[in-house]
């Protein structure tokens, strides 16, 4: 009797969409959805949600099956559950037909046309509370566009959610997610686990987001960042992105969709927009309105992509960040990049940001690009402030460019967009460290993997900096060191230099 009760529960659950254990799950097959990869599911999916909140909330569930939709409206108190097997796939716009249009935005101006509208997306959700997206299902976003900006029909989001909290994204893969695989913007209380991604964009933008947790995430993304935090203004108003951390987590910037096969070419690095080589990375900036705060880093893979960037060029604090146990392959340009500047794309009479109290340690490079070195670069009336590397080991490959192609007098770019190879190539192949207060490097290995004819630190305009224990492959015909307009430089225990202080250069070699 017991069994035949359970098989009639079974049954109850095929036949109507509820499961037999809880009258809170909605099959979108019971709202009409076919999952036949041909029909438009659109209405019978948003039909189920609206069941599910009419009844205070539940799991809307995708069993097996491919599901063509356009914009899913998500709903407080809701769960959508893509099982083993589903797929829901962004459907290709078709005349008047397809996405939401994306939302009157008087405030569009500081920030670019994704970070400004949330409609236009196969997912989305804004002003909503306790809503998760669950399962080993797959999003793949094969009608998204990746760019902007664009009119109704066009979507180009895979999931954006605006001003939400008690956020749950879970176990699915995404698939070509467009502009963003993942945006969200205002989310508080935002957990994001073992999600795969396969983008031909960015994969997870993080925005003004506060009480934020990634974990066990792998995200391929050549083409933009991997994990991404910003602070735009895209809400109309400045809020800052804080208590955050990313750990467990891979990157990577193979070509688009050869993680999900595993293939892991690299023959489309010529195809990447900016033509600077697959990016594919974890980044805070570039929108940087409103800063970041209170951020940890750790456990976390870097392969064939570019390196760790911290970046705040309009006017937000980037402060208290601890980056922790990080492992690096095959880097295409600065292992370690931070970056004050004066952008500036943001209300008139904001005054620049500040960029201090960051600590790096525990990290391995094998075979990153020497032409950017790793590059700290603050303003010359704006310094980087308190800086603690330790215990990093960095493994330089040759670079390929003559020598009268080396940047004798590195350009500020304070107003450009911040990424490394708007420097060109560096005078030091190892750290170029420039507007600098407070730097401390202890426990650092550098070497070159052939030849290399630069020194391996370059210091420009940088009060108090200590080297410790600093083993670094000496070029034959270059010092070790140059320094220009340093004070305050200490040096102990590092070999082929004697231990020093100085209280101010303008101008030596070591």
């Amino acid at each position: 009797m017991h069994k035949i009760k359970i098989l009639v529960l079974f049954l109850s659950f095929i036949l109507t969409g509820r499961t037999a254990f809880s009258a809170n799950h909605f099959n979108v097959k019971a709202y009409g959805a076919t999952g036949n990869g041909q029909s438009i599911d659109t209405e019978a999916i948003n039909k189920a949600i609206d069941a599910a909140a009419a009844e205070g909330g539940g799991t809307v569930y995708f069993p097996a099956g491919s599901y063509l939709s356009y914009s899913i409206h998500l709903k407080s108190n809701i769960s959508l559950y893509i099982d083993q097997g589903a797929t829901l796939i962004a459907a290709e716009p078709s005349g008047n037909t397809g996405y939401d249009a994306p939302e009157p935005a008087s405030n569009d101006t500081y920030q670019d046309f994704g970070h400004s509208h949330w409609h236009n997306s196969l997912i989305w959700g804004e002003n909503l509370e306790n809503i998760s997206i669950l399962g080993p299902g797959t999003i793949y976003g094969k009608g998204l566009s990746r760019g902007g900006p664009y009119r109704a029909p066009v979507g180009n989001k895979a999931i954006a959610l605006k001003l939400c909290k008690n956020v749950i994204l879970r176990d699915f893969t995404i698939l070509y997610g467009g502009h963003f695989g993942i945006l969200a913007t205002g989310v508080d209380n935002f957990t994001v686990d073992n999600l795969k991604m396969d983008t031909n964009r960015d994969g997870i933008d993080v925005d003004c987001c506060r009480n934020v947790r990634i974990s066990n995430c792998t995200i391929n993304s050549p083409w933009d960042d991997a994990i991404c935090l910003k602070s735009s203004f895209g809400l109309g108003y400045a809020r800052a992105t804080e208590n955050v951390t990313i750990t467990n987590c891979q990157v990577s910037g193979y070509d688009r969709g050869s993680f999900i096969n595993g293939t892991y070419q690299r023959k489309e690095a010529q195809l990447v927009p900016d033509h600077e080589g697959p990016t594919g990375r974890i980044k805070m900036g570039t929108e940087s309105n409103g800063g970041f705060k209170n951020i940890t880093i750790s456990n976390c893979v870097f392969e064939y992509c570019r390196g760790l960037a911290l970046e705040t060029v309009d006017g937000g604090l980037l402060e208290d960040i601890t980056i922790s146990n990080i492992s690096m392959r095959d880097i295409v340009n600065s292992p370690i990049f931070l970056r004050l500047g004066g952008r500036m794309r943001g209300p008139e009479g904001t005054p620049a940001g500040k960029l201090r109290r960051v600590n790096i340690n525990n990290v391995v490079v094998y075979n990153a690009d020497s032409h950017f070195a790793s590059l700290i670069s603050g303003m010359e009336n704006d310094l980087i402030e308190d800086v603690l590397l330790s215990n990093i080991r960095i493994y330089y490959r040759q670079i390929d460019s003559a020598a009268s192609k080396i940047q004798q007098q590195v350009p500020q770019h304070e107003k450009t967009y911040p990424e490394p190879a708007k420097f060109g190539v560096l005078p030091s192949y190892g750290f170029f460290i420039r507007h600098v207060r407070n730097i401390e490097l202890n426990d650092i290995q550098i070497n070159y993997l052939s030849k290399e004819i630069r020194p391996a630190l370059f210091v420009e305009n940088v009060k108090e900096i200590r080297l410790n224990n600093l083993r670094a492959r000496k070029p034959e015909n270059a010092p070790l060191i140059i320094l220009k307009n340093v004070s305050d430089f200490s040096v102990k225990n590092s070999a082929g230099l004697k231990d020093k202080n100085i209280s101010y250069t303008a101008g030596k070699s070591l």
